[in-house]
């Protein structure tokens, strides 16, 4: 099997390109996470054909070229199955197929991922894991409300250290060479996050301002709106623990 990693330009807070991946089974092809259609990916897909299109979620900066190449290729189209709805609205697309956890399409073997987004998966290889949006060699992954469940991701991070992957092949950036390291650390960050989160409710903190005034300790220009969804995510999941309190209707925080 050979994966090659594709480069595409989006439009992305993750740096301004989404990874495509090329994926040579034993006896088939896959095109993972079209976000956009290139030169360099049509004569990819072009001498080395494809069989099977997937995604492994479908927020728009992984799904911009679904559609075309699924015309062009007549390759199967396939979505999570019980997201065929949000599937279509996405890519434009109707899939020809869907999938559940643990099922093989090909050599890929699916693995539910959500945290990142509802509908997010990884396809699990004997070369390693195509991860998406679960993680990323440098940085932190975006987990924000009301896409993103706090406690969801952190399961699907305990579900790729558990998997213990020779690498991990990133929606954003390079290739993840030291799996368990950087799992670890995308782990530590949410955990040293949370206790940020939870340290300033209980230090007044009383609406989302201002716990993501007290929490975050750099300049938040362009991406506050991010961080805040970043902030009501860690709090959802604090509440749904019993250790603070909030207000759906007006977002008021407090210590439980």
């Amino acid at each position: 099997m050979t994966i090659r990693r594709l480069p595409l330009p989006t439009d992305t807070t993750a740096g301004g390109e989404t990874n495509a991946y090329l994926v040579d089974g034993p006896a088939s092809s896959f095109l993972v996470d079209p976000a956009a259609r290139t030169d360099a990916l049509d004569a990819a897909v072009a001498d080395r054909g494809v069989d099977h299109v997937v995604v492994t979620h479908t927020h728009p900066d992984h799904v911009g070229a679904v559609a075309d190449y699924a015309a062009e290729t007549g390759a199967t189209v396939w979505a999570r199955r019980g997201r065929e709805v949000r599937f279509e609205a996405a890519t434009g697309v109707a899939p020809d197929r869907t999938f559940v956890e643990g099922e093989r399409v090909g050599a890929l073997t699916v693995l539910d991922t959500p945290g990142h987004a509802p509908d997010h998966v990884a396809f699990e290889t004997p070369e390693g894991i195509l991860a998406g949006d679960v993680v990323r060699a440098s940085g932190s992954v975006a987990v924000s409300s009301p896409e993103g469940d706090m406690r969801a991701y952190l399961v699907a991070l305990r579900r790729l250290l558990a998997r213990d992957p020779s690498r991990l092949y990133p929606g954003h950036g390079p290739v993840v060479d030291g799996p368990e390291a950087t799992v670890r650390r995308l782990y530590a960050h949410r955990l040293d996050r949370e206790r940020r989160i939870e340290a300033a409710v209980r230090a007044g903190a009383e609406s989302i301002d201002a716990v993501l005034d007290a929490a975050y300790d750099r300049d938040l220009s362009g991406v506050r709106d991010l961080a805040a969804g970043t902030v009501r995510a860690h709090l959802d999941k604090l509440a749904v623990e019993g250790r603070v309190w909030i207000d759906p209707e007006t977002g008021r925080v407090g210590p439980a």
